[in-house]
């Protein structure tokens, strides 16, 4: 009798393979974008329009909505959890406050650099002189107005909710939505008090961190899917809008891409090689958070990702990325609150024919610098562009000239947003010689969320920690580590 074993498969040599590189998520998205491009070419080309989609765009619409829906639903859970988690962890942290005031600092310092290159953008180009539009679009939406954002502080409900019901042939409607920015609010305010009553919160911290869990595992389902709502989102946007819109406005959108553009690839990279990192190794840490950022339009939706490419590929301290990066996500957004705020407010201003001066100039810097949090990490940037023309006496109505590409820029805008959501920490935790520069340089090979599957080792060669782990109390060794961080 033969003793001859056989191994599974001839060890997996024998038949078709994919190349390990293809199964990787980068990969995975980047194909997705193409597919997405030729289906929503192929349906814009067969007659789907937005107003009466055929069976094609149907499906790229339903696809795409239905993706976003998913990531938006865990959004208010995860803000609340993640939040009340990372103060936890900043507890024993001799110098929380200047980390929390370095990283507000930061966010000033870029948004400035961002709006200043906006408004030079717009000075140059002129992409409001001669569009060729001749009718005004008219605006109906809601405006931002300081007022209101000061108020929008306070919350009106434990959960930060409000509901709207709206009646059509006498059908009554209601949408639920929610305020990103009334939830950190009110999670801030729970984790204070949670480290204020001691010894007695340590359950609620403990079921706290057991429900940030599970949600970051839900979520991390939902990105792993990442590349089939990529397709549809991708294939709608191209089979609603196309090129043909764009035409109209193309100077516009050739000076918000222009400005996105030297923000993501020159102002980020010299500020990185400026603290002596590698410009490489960030861009390849935080491609998958700016990918999938590109194609949800939602800096909160893409939240997961970025604090998991902040901490593992950038080497940024758990304890601390964990507050710096939902923080970000809610404030911090070069793209959406300077960039785009700024060339859109002079556009306006050269359409209707009105002339900057100096101060009004300097109200769009102030605007952007502190009114970025206006924006909440939602999809869009409209609430902030008409807090921009509302300061400046600008009319409203222009507006309503940029609403029609606003999801082709606001992809843009928010892969900015994103990229600099993880910058801050990185720069942040550099400077207060807090960042593991081993993981930050380590390889990046094999697939760096491979743990969320098998439980395996990370490709940097560093135990993959378990998402409860994000809420670690400060006495772990991040947490040491944190506090022993120079003043």
């Amino acid at each position: 009798m033969s003793t001859q074993t056989s191994t599974p498969a001839s060890a997996g040599k024998t038949g078709f393979q994919l190349p390990k590189w293809a199964g990787s998520f980068g990969f995975q998205i980047i194909a997705a974008l193409i597919v997405g491009l030729g289906l929503g070419l192929l349906a814009k080309y067969t007659g789907s329009t937005k107003a009466s989609p055929n069976a094609l765009g149907a499906t790229l619409q339903t696809i795409g909505s239905s993706y976003v829906s998913l990531l938006q639903t865990a959004v208010v859970p995860l803000i609340f959890t993640a939040v009340v988690s990372s103060i936890s962890n900043l507890r024993a942290v001799s110098n929380a406050a200047r980390l929390a005031w370095n990283t507000l600092l930061w966010f000033a310092i870029t948004a400035l650099i961002s709006v200043l290159i906006g408004i030079g953008l717009g000075v140059f180009l002129q992409p409001g002189a001669n569009t060729g539009i001749t009718q005004e679009a008219k605006y109906a939406g809601k405006s931002g107005d300081w007022w209101a954002f000061l108020t929008g502080l306070f919350p009106k409900n434990f959960l930060g909710l409000g509901a709207s019901t709206t009646v059509t042939d006498g059908v009554a409607t209601t949408a639920v939505s929610f305020n990103v920015l009334q939830i950190l609010v009110i999670a801030v305010a729970v984790g204070i008090a949670a480290l204020k009553v001691g010894k007695a919160a340590e359950p609620f911290l403990n079921l706290n961190a057991s429900a940030l869990a599970v949600i970051q595992k839900v979520l991390w389902w939902i990105i792993r899917i990442a590349p089939i709502g990529t397709v549809g989102l991708i294939g709608n946007a191209v089979a609603i809008y196309g090129w043909d819109t764009i035409g109209s406005l193309g100077k516009f959108t050739f000076a918000i891409y222009v400005g996105l553009a030297l923000v993501l690839f020159v102002v980020y990279p010299v500020l990185v090689r400026t603290h002596g990192l590698s410009v490489k190794q960030y861009f390849s840490g935080v491609w998958p958070a700016v990918q999938l950022a590109f194609v949800s339009r939602s800096s909160v939706g893409t939240l997961p990702l970025t604090q998991r490419v902040t901490e593992r590929s950038l080497g940024v301290p758990r304890a601390y990325a964990s507050f710096a990066v939902p923080l970000g996500a809610t404030t911090k957004m070069d793209g959406c609150a300077a960039i785009y705020p700024a060339i859109s407010a002079i556009f306006v201003a050269q359409f209707f024919g009105i002339q900057l001066d100096f101060t009004q100039y300097l109200l769009i810097a102030l605007v952007s610098v502190l009114g970025s949090a206006a924006t909440a990490g939602t999809t869009g940037a409209v609430v902030m562009l008409t807090l921009t023309l509302s300061t400046l006496g600008l009319p409203l109505a222009g507006v309503g000239l940029l609403l029609a590409i606003d999801p082709i820029l606001d992809m843009g805008r928010t892969a900015v947003n994103v990229a600099g959501q993880a910058l801050i920490p990185t720069i942040v935790a550099k400077r207060q010689g807090i960042l593991d520069e081993t993981l930050y340089n380590a390889p990046r090979t094999g697939d760096k969320f491979s743990d969320e599957v098998d439980g395996t080792v990370d490709d940097a060669g560093t135990a993959a920690a378990d998402p409860s782990s994000a809420a670690a109390p400060a006495a772990s060794p991040e947490g040491r580590e944190l506090a022993g961080a120079k003043a």
